[in-house]
């Protein structure tokens, strides 16, 4: 069931995407990336509705995701490009600010913590989004800077096309500062290493293997106590930290819980959504 505050997150990403979109990006012609600076860019050289061919370039990806994601993602990512559609079709597309350098950088900003919500909330903005989750599912490579990646290509051709290559470095530092904010907000991508002291090793067991994740058994005994006791080891990432948290103080309220950051795995490390 979908956890009662992902909609709100993602109607609140949605709105500051939008916002982003058609009040610091498009008035001074500058992109965002993705599919979404595709439909910036084909909005540019036709005059056509930016909001319209967002939707309609996002459809594909979006039926694509359902098989190689999941239903669920694909649901949320479907609201959140419904929801910025709609924003962006109310918003006047008016510039609060002279400066293309101001509207890149705060432009980025707005827009990365727009969809840095929508992916912490279990969905994603559509577009290059989707493509960024399903490489990252197995691999330990950050989303922002792979989305920041893909779209290198998109900034190319609003130099080329536009003549312009102002604008295309104004667009390219829009979307580093809109990966980096990501990075911040979206957080599964960063790992940490938790070694659990308890003297209740099945009930523990038992609840952290109700989700796929690899748990090492350590035999220890205390210094001073001379006690036997169990250490449990099991990497996983910040932004399941607070669950595993609960898993343990309910289980075992004296248990000793030492959490490191993990530089690199070497090995089958998954995450799940």
């Amino acid at each position: 069931m979908t956890k009662i505050y992902q909609v709100p997150a993602i109607v609140a990403g949605s709105a500051l995407i939008a916002a982003g979109f058609n009040l610091m990006l498009i008035p001074h012609q500058l992109l965002s990336g993705g599919l979404s600076g595709i439909s910036m860019l084909i909005g540019y050289l036709t005059q056509g509705n930016i909001a319209a061919l967002y939707l309609l370039l996002n459809l594909p990806v979006l039926v694509w995701g359902w098989f190689a994601i999941g239903r669920h993602f694909i649901v949320l990512s479907v609201i959140s490009v419904l929801l910025t559609s709609w924003f962006m079709a109310l918003l006047p597309e008016r510039a609060i600010n002279e400066d293309p350098l101001l509207g890149a950088v705060f432009g980025g900003a707005v827009v990365g913590l727009g969809t840095g919500m929508s992916l912490r909330a279990g969905g994603s903005t559509g577009g290059f989004d989707i493509i960024g989750s399903i490489v990252t599912r197995n691999r330990d490579v950050p989303l922002g800077m792979l989305l920041f990646l893909l779209n290198a290509a998109v900034i190319i051709a609003l130099g080329y096309l536009k003549h312009n290559w102002d604008l295309a470095l104004y667009s390219m530092l829009a979307i580093f500062v809109a990966g980096k904010v990501i990075d911040t907000v979206h957080i599964r991508h960063l790992k940490v290493t938790a070694f659990i002291v308890t003297g209740h090793k099945n009930e523990m067991l038992e609840r952290l293997l109700r989700h796929p994740r690899g748990v090492t058994v350590i035999k220890t005994e205390g210094a001073f106590s001379h006690q036997e006791k169990d250490m449990l080891m099991t990497v996983t990432t910040r932004y399941e930290l607070a669950e595993l948290t609960k898993i343990v103080r309910e289980t075992d309220p004296k248990a000793f819980m030492n959490v490191v950051k993990t530089v690199g795995v070497i090995g089958e490390f998954r995450r799940n959504r």
